[in-house]
């Protein structure tokens, strides 16, 4: 996304939804496991916020240039000392700040060159990356709690971005599909869509295939869910929410071993 207001605008949203989740917490919720290890609803809003304070009244000068993460350990003393009502309001000011700062992101901004995580993008794809953090991890905590969420529109088509992005790895190195096999990833809702790979040398995506070797049926957020590691796949094999027609060895592989990224 190359638009500077729907891609801050995207960013605006993943702050309302995990604020709306913030406002809907209490003593026992905020302490609940959520789906990502060994941390509880709150140490999620909390890793959420750091990341955010960290960014604030930043722009990247280069792909080399980290952002200020100086800013952790201070922040970390900070929304330790504080209650439960008083650190959702930290968080709000965090992401006010924030809001600010992406109200004034120009084009150029977004093609600048910028350190992430996982090496040198754009800050356009580093804000996407975000989204993609904010999207799992607002999951991790309402999926315990089973509460619902908005999983279709912009911010899910840029999280599953970021799977399909890396799903020639997947399939290659983590699923391991043999040379001249292929495979089509059939997602049902609320994002739907196709996801075809070949492995002809290497596994890479393509925009089609037309007799595929194994065919392999689930939803969004399953498909994203288990590609960040945060659910079961035999629980979802089980529960019918991920289904495969074709060669049924390689879909049962499949079915298992989508996680990319924890």
């Amino acid at each position: 996304m190359t638009d500077p207001a729907s891609l801050s605008d995207c960013v605006g949203q993943c702050y309302d939804a995990v604020e709306s989740v913030c406002a809907r917490l209490d003593g026992a919720t905020w302490q609940i496991q959520s789906l990502c290890p060994d941390w509880t609803a709150r140490d999620v809003v909390a890793h959420l916020g750091m990341m955010e304070r960290v960014l604030t009244g930043w722009l990247p000068d280069s792909a080399e240039a980290p952002a200020p993460v100086d800013r952790i350990a201070p922040y970390q003393q900070e929304v330790a000392a504080l209650d439960d009502k008083a650190f959702a309001s930290r968080i709000t000011e965090i992401f006010a700040a924030r809001r600010a700062d992406l109200a004034r992101l120009t084009a150029a901004d977004l093609r600048r060159p910028s350190w992430t995580p996982i090496g040198p993008k754009t800050y356009g794809q580093f804000l996407e990356m975000r989204i993609f953090d904010f999207w799992v991890h607002e999951r991790d905590i309402t999926t315990p709690l089973r509460w619902a969420t908005d999983d279709g529109g912009p911010r899910a088509e840029i999280a599953l971005g970021q799977v399909v992005g890396s799903i020639g790895y997947i399939v290659g190195k983590k699923v391991g599909l043999p040379d001249g096999k292929s495979i089509v990833f059939h997602l049902t809702g609320p994002v739907r869509r196709d996801i075809a790979v070949v492995v002809d040398g290497r596994a890479r995506h393509v925009e089609a295939v037309d007799d595929p070797d194994v065919e392999v049926s689930t939803d969004t957020v399953t498909f994203i869910q288990l590609a960040a590691g945060r659910i079961d796949p035999q629980a979802q094999i089980d529960a019918g929410a991920v289904t495969w027609t074709g060669d049924a060895e390689l879909g049962d592989r499949a079915a298992r071993n989508l996680r990319f990224t924890i």
